[in-house]
């Protein structure tokens, strides 16, 4: 489980970096400033955890179910609301919003703030 997390921690950062360069590049002319925001954000809670998914397999072994929990709870988090942000961005700057996806964001970030809640238990339980 230790190197899938920084696998796809790994994959995540690739194409953060991937996606930034196209919002940055090939969808400034197409999209708004708040479009152009909008994608940003989701590409930089991407990095941010990718980097974590990478952290956590560093830090801990992924034996216990509650520290899957975690990993699960980031990556999944991560693909919710970052995609989600991005095709919302795409189909908006084509003319049609994908509604469907506005529900799937906020369900993204709460599996990322149940990670961190997650992570915080790990490194409190090392010393308690």
């Amino acid at each position: 489980m230790v190197l899938i997390s920084q696998a796809l921690g790994a994959i995540l950062g690739l194409l953060a970096v991937i996606f930034g360069a196209f919002g940055a590049h090939a969808l400034k002319k197409s999209f708004s400033e708040e479009q152009l925001k909008s994608f940003e954000t989701g590409v930089k809670y991407q990095m941010y955890h990718a980097i974590v998914l990478i952290m956590i397999g560093f830090n801990f072994n992924l034996d216990t179910p509650s520290q899957r929990f975690m990993a699960y709870c980031f990556l999944i988090g991560t693909f919710l609301f970052s995609f989600s942000i991005y095709g919302l961005t795409l189909s908006a700057a084509k003319g049609k919003t994908w509604k469907f996806l506005g529900p799937i964001t906020p369900l993204g970030g709460l599996l990322l703030v149940i990670g961190w809640a997650l992570l915080v238990y790990q490194f409190i339980g090392r010393y308690f």
